[in-house]
């Protein structure tokens, strides 16, 4: 019996010390010579890369569950129809109607537009009634239907709307409803998968799956409007017209931004679509519903990605490939009264890092003026950290009102004439400069960067401000006029004079 024991035991020591051996003769064959090590990999040695192992504890994507992120969508999506009445054509131009021509019944009648009815999603995400939906559904519309999941419907009203980001607010009268929660679309990673939920050609509820294949993402297509905010997460997710404004929901039943666009050549999905990332979406009906408009940070500085900058600047000492690189200032710049330089390149905004001027914009949405953030930058090849106030269009910090937003209805940037410009043109004593025109009040009139303004409404105009004050007059309806006359030149001694409507 103890021979037979001593002999088990002899065996399963040698084959113990073998298989310890052969590991370790693999190991040393693998590591010290490239044909096997290529041989075990399968691939041309030509290439060198480190070898990697398989890691058997990740999961296959094909085994994710969607049920209870689509479950938990379904009931906080709504579908949208809005309805803009008809109106009596623009140009009152009559048809002729072959009774009247023949009978003499007289005059024709006005020719009616017939209603435009559109349709969209959105998603519920307070049990008391608030709807967050794109701007583009509603823009327009008359009457507005919300229908639930449960075929519920109801009468919406518009809290508020922001144009920039493509985002509004809706509230309808109802309570105890199902909504989702917030995710953190920061968080979202490059193949990460993600649901769509909407009502696409009005097939309520319907969910698609994707992964997330960009963040930080513009589609700006020629546009002038430097206000416009985009950095969409980019999906493979199926979107189709009436997606726009639903969920865009992560595997936890998360909403991580609200379904905006796609980039198609025939208006049906090709592939790609864009969604607003909650975190920008998410700040924007909170000011809506605070303050009736949204609280609009200011860094005070215009961008372009390193590369294009470096042409523009003329600067071959910009070394980075990635941020956003300062090319000019605001005339009330933060940045530049806290240290910052033309060619420097943000990197990060607390900690976060910044890739492109769309990453940029993106991170500065989040705040509210008066909001302080750490910056990093990089200056020709060294890095810079610096601290900045954030101010809002008017270049304060106090809160703009619903009544008190001329700054971005006007769509301009202004700034008072220094002393060589007020002696080079003639020795005046005021005077303002539109240094940077976007879309707005101030474009549809035809007026042009470097117009100089000397008389609004009869009233002399020495400081940003001094315009400011007459629009937010007209806007509170505390003022008798509805428009603006604006009196100036051009730096070619060339004088103009510009009507504009604020009613409209």
């Amino acid at each position: 019996m103890k021979t037979m024991w001593k002999k088990g035991l002899a065996v399963a020591v040698i084959a113990v010390v073998s298989f310890v051996t052969s590991i370790g003769a693999v190991t040393y064959m693998v590591k010290h010579n490239g044909g096997i090590r290529a041989a075990l990999m399968e691939r041309d040695s030509s290439f060198e890369q480190p070898v990697r192992l398989t890691s058997y504890a990740s999961v296959a994507a094909e085994n994710t569950d969607f049920t209870y992120a689509a479950e938990q969508a379904i009931q906080a999506v709504v579908h949208i129809k809005s309805v803009a009445k008809s109106q009596r054509a623009k140009d009152e131009r009559r048809y002729i109607d072959p009774f009247e021509y023949f009978f003499g019944f007289g005059g024709g009648a006005p020719r009616q537009q017939q209603p435009r009815v559109g349709f969209g999603s959105g998603v519920i995400i307070s049990t008391d009634g608030y709807v967050i939906t794109n701007n583009h559904v509603v823009e327009g519309a008359d009457e507005l239907e919300v229908t639930l999941n449960d075929n519920r419907e109801f009468r919406a009203k518009i809290i508020g709307t922001d144009p920039n980001t493509d985002i509004a607010l809706l509230k309808i009268e109802a309570s105890d409803l199902h909504t989702l929660p917030y995710g953190d679309s920061e968080q979202l990673r490059v193949g990460e998968w993600v649901l769509a939920v909407g009502n696409p050609f009005s097939f309520k509820s319907t969910v698609t799956s994707g992964i997330v294949s960009a963040k930080g993402r513009s589609i700006m297509t020629g546009e002038s409007n430097r206000n416009k905010i985009e950095s969409f997460i980019q999906t493979d997710a199926a979107v189709n017209p009436g997606n726009s404004g639903g969920a865009l929901v992560n595997t936890k039943g998360e909403l991580v931004g609200i379904n905006t666009a796609i980039y198609s050549e025939t208006g049906n999905f090709a592939g790609y679509s864009f969604a607003v990332p909650i975190s920008i979406a998410g700040k924007v009906v909170a000011d809506l519903k605070q303050y009736g408009t949204v609280q609009r940070a200011q860094l005070g500085v215009m961008m372009l990605p390193p590369q294009a900058a470096k042409s523009e600047l003329k600067d071959d000492n910009i070394k980075m490939l990635e941020g956003a690189c300062v090319v000019d200032f605001a005339e009330r710049s933060p940045a530049r009264e806290a240290g910052m330089e033309k060619g420097d390149v943000i990197t990060a905004v607390n900690d976060i890092k910044v890739k492109s001027p769309s990453a940029l914009q993106e991170q500065i949405s989040k705040y509210r003026p008066g909001d302080r953030v750490k910056v990093e930058l990089d200056r020709h090849g060294t890095k810079k950290v610096f601290t900045v106030e954030l101010r809002n269009v008017r270049g304060g910090t106090e809160v703009i009102g619903k009544t008190d937003d001329s700054g971005e209805i006007l769509g301009a940037a202004f700034r008072e004439l220094t002393a060589d410009q007020k002696k080079a043109y003639g020795g005046i004593s005021y005077g303002i400069e539109v240094n940077g025109v976007g879309k707005g009040k101030i474009q549809d009139a035809g007026i042009r960067k470097g117009f100089v303004i000397m008389i609004v409404n009869d009233q002399k105009i020495a400081t940003p401000d001094d315009l400011y004050k007459i629009v937010d007059r007209i806007l509170k309806g505390s003022s008798e006029e509805q428009g603006l006359f604006i009196k100036g030149f051009y730096p070619d001694g060339s004088t103009r004079h510009y009507a504009i409507d604020l009613t409209e």
